[in-house]
């Protein structure tokens, strides 16, 4: 059966909160987890880091994803928190969250996100970021623990999520709001329009 124009959308994510973001532009997609290792060279910056890893992401899964669709287009995407020069990713354990936190409160940290498109058919490839400012409230050591057992920041950059219980920590940020969820929308759709994929269709 022959394609139809219009690329499969197929997101390489294991992340909820990426497959949420991607269903509030009404498309329809397929989830394709991607297990990429995502570790990088060291000296690389953050904007390097996370189009590196989306890409990677996105690359990883592109064999499969062809062996189904020869007009599909890969969606990879990964998220940094930076402090100080310093990169905060997934708390190992809970006293990783609270020293992470600690330091986060009272201070404005970088939300880095790139995001990645392949086309199985063509090749072609997209990749670009997005920058997040986010200022965290001050913070006492009782509402920190408290915030950490929760267990929301168990598997976030950071150690905190900014959708959840995370907001009543945060006291402004300046940027894109979904860039610091894990997918900025307004980027993607710029970049699948590229592809001739239209959100907002005439």
């Amino acid at each position: 059966m022959e394609e139809t124009r219009t690329p499969k959308l197929i997101l390489a994510s294991t992340s909820p909160r990426r497959r949420e973001l991607l269903a509030s532009l009404q498309l329809p997609f397929e989830v394709l987890p991607s297990h990429a290792d995502e570790s990088v060279q060291a000296g690389l910056s953050p904007e390097k880091i996370v189009e590196t890893l989306a890409l990677r992401k996105a690359g990883a899964v592109v064999q499969t994803v062809r062996e189904q669709y020869d007009n599909a287009l890969i969606i990879g995407s990964d998220t940094i928190v930076v402090l100080d020069g310093e990169i905060l990713g997934k708390p190992v354990d809970e006293t990783d969250a609270v020293r992470m936190i600690t330091s986060l409160q009272g201070r404005m940290h970088r939300v880095f996100t790139g995001v990645a498109c392949i086309h199985t058919g063509t090749g072609e490839q997209n990749v670009g970021y997005r920058e997040t400012s986010v200022t965290m409230k001050p913070l006492d050591a009782k509402t920190i623990a408290a915030y950490v057992q929760t267990g929301e920041p168990a598997d976030k950059a950071g150690a905190y999520a900014i959708q959840g219980l995370g907001a009543t920590l945060i006291e402004g940020i300046q940027g894109c709001y979904f860039n610091v969820v894990g997918l900025p929308l307004s980027l993607l759709s710029d970049m699948l329009s590229g592809f001739g994929i239209s959100v907002l269709r005439p």
